[in-house]
C-alpha cells in the first residue's frame, strides 16, 4: 500500500456492485468525540451515496440493542475481554458466550462485504475474530488510540496490543489520519504500508461572530477536557502572558481535568480571565470560533486535529501543537502558526502574535478558509469507498483462485 490518500477507484473496480459495509467503532452516539463525529460522517455519507452501510460499537451501558441513528442501523454489542485476576477471568467466561453470538448473529443478519474497524480497542478485538470467522475483507483505520489516549490502555494491555499487531498484519488496508499515526504503528505494531485518508468537517455549519456567546476579544480552545489535551499547558502559559488584560481565554468542553484546570487558574490568579464555558453545540462552537481572535490547539500529542479544521471553516486564525500529525496538513505561518505547547515562552508568544499582528490573523484566516475546502466528508467517504472496492475484489480473486485450484486437483 502506498502512503497517500487513496484516490478514484480505476472504472473496472467502479463497476462492480457497493460493498455492503459494517463500521465498527469503538464509541458512538450518544457519546462524543472525534471517532464519534469521523464514523457518523463517513456513515452518513455512505448511506447518502447509497450504500448499505451499519455501524457496530461497544455496549457503553445502551445495553446489547440496535438503534437507528441518521436513519442508520447501530448495533451496540457486548465486548469482553479477561482482565489479569481470576475474578475477572471467571466474568470474562461467563459473559463471553453471550458477547460471541451477538456478533456472529449481527454478521449473519447484516452479512457484511467489509468490516471496517475504527479506534482499535475491545471492538477490533471482537471484529477481528468474526474477520476469521466469516473470512470477510478487515480494513482497519487507527485513529490515534496507541499514543493519545488519556488512559493508556496500549501500554496495559498485552491482548490489544498483540490483537492490534494480527489485525494489521491480516487487514486488506490499513488507514490513519496521519503519517505520524502510521509511523508510529510501523514503529511498534509492524504494519508494513498503510495510508493516509486525513479527517473532515461539516462545511455547512461556518459560524457567525455575531452569535457568539463570549463578548470582548478572546482566545478559544476545544476540546476533551483530558490530560493529552493540554489545557494546563495553555492556562499556565496565558496565565503568565503579557496580554492585554481584556483578552480573556474561552475553554470549551468537558472531561475529568475541569476541576483541575479551575484549580490551577485560581492558582495562577487568573481565575476572572479564564472561562471554563462546559460542552456546547457543533453551532454554538462555530459560532464562538468565529468570534474569537484565535483558536489554539495545545496538545501534548494529536493525531490529527478536527480543531483546526474547525478553525479554518469559521474563519478563525488558528494557533495548533506541533506535536503529533498537524505538521502534516497545517502551513507553519501560512494557515496556522505551529507550535510546542511543551515551551511555555514559546507557546505565550504565539498567542502574542495572534492576538498582536491583524495582519498576521488575516493572511491566517484567508488561507486557512482555502485550505479546508480539501477536507470534505464526501471526499473521506471516496477516499474510504475506493478502499472498500478494492478490498472486495481481491478477495473475490482470491477465491476465484482458490477454487481453480480445487477444482484442478
Amino acid at each position: 500500500m502506498g502512503e497517500t490518500m487513496p484516490g478514484a477507484a480505476p472504472d473496472a473496480v467502479r463497476a462492480r456492485p457497493t460493498p455492503r459495509v459494517a463500521l465498527v467503532s469503538s464509541s458512538y452516539a450518544p457519546h462524543v468525540g472525534g471517532v464519534e463525529e469521523h464514523v457518523r460522517q463517513v456513515a452518513r455519507e455512505l448511506h447518502e451515496a447509497g450504500s448499505a452501510v451499519e455501524v457496530w460499537t461497544v455496549d457503553r451501558g445502551t445495553g446489547s440493542v440496535v438503534r437507528e441513528v441518521d436513519g442508520i442501523s447501530v448495533r451496540y454489542l457486548p465486548t469482553p475481554l479477561p482482565s489479569g485476576s481470576l475474578g475477572g477471568v471467571g466474568r470474562f467466561l461467563r459473559r463471553f458466550p453471550s458477547a460471541w453470538r451477538s456478533w456472529v448473529g449481527a454478521h449473519r443478519a447484516f452479512r457484511p462485504d467489509v468490516i471496517h474497524v475504527h479506534c482499535f480497542g475491545p471492538n477490533g478485538v471482537y471484529a477481528l475474530a468474526v474477520h476469521r470467522r466469516f473470512r470477510t475483507p478487515l480494513v482497519v483505520t487507527s485513529h490515534g488510540e496507541t499514543v493519545a489516549d488519556d488512559n493508556a490502555v496500549f501500554e496495559r494491555s498485552a491482548l490489544l496490543r498483540t490483537g492490534l499487531r494480527r489485525s494489521l498484519a491480516v487487514a486488506r488496508h490499513v488507514t490513519a489520519p496521519s503519517q505520524f499515526v502510521l509511523d508510529e504503528l510501523r514503529a511498534n505494531f509492524g504494519l508494513a504500508g498503510g495510508d493516509v485518508v486525513p479527517n473532515g468537517v461539516d462545511l455547512s455549519i461556518p459560524g457567525d461572530p455575531a452569535r457568539t456567546a463570549f463578548s470582548g476579544r478572546y482566545l478559544l480552545a476545544v476540546g476533551r477536557l483530558g490530560r493529552v489535551k493540554g489545557f494546563d499547558l495553555l492556562v499556565d502559559a496565558f496565565a503568565g502572558s503579557d496580554l492585554d488584560p481584556d483578552v480573556r481565554l474561552v475553554i470549551v468542553g468537558d472531561g475529568p481535568e475541569r476541576e483541575r484546570l479551575e484549580a490551577l487558574a485560581a492558582e495562577r490568579d487568573a481565575g476572572h480571565r479564564i472561562v471554563l464555558a462546559g460542552r456546547l453545540d457543533p453551532a454554538a462552537v462555530a459560532d464562538a470560533m468565529a468570534g474569537a481572535v484565535a483558536v489554539v490547539v495545545p496538545s501534548r500529542l494529536e493525531a490529527f486535529g478536527i480543531v483546526a479544521l474547525e478553525a479554518w471553516r469559521s474563519g478563525a486564525p488558528l494557533v495548533m501543537t506541533d506535536r503529533g500529525g498537524a505538521p502534516g496538513f497545517v502551513r507553519d505561518g501560512v494557515d496556522g502558526i505551529l507550535v510546542d505547547p511543551l515551551d511555555p515562552a514559546a507557546l505565550r508568544s504565539a498567542m502574542a502574535r495572534a492576538v498582536a499582528d491583524d495582519a498576521l490573523r488575516s493572511r491566517l484566516v484567508a488561507a486557512g478558509r482555502e485550505h479546508v475546502r480539501e477536507f470534505t466528508w464526501r471526499r473521506v467517504a471516496e477516499a474510504y469507498e475506493a478502499v472498500y472496492a478494492a478490498a472486495v475484489a481481491r478477495a473475490g480473486r482470491e477465491r476465484s483462485t482458490h477454487g481453480t485450484e480445487a477444482s484442478a486437483r
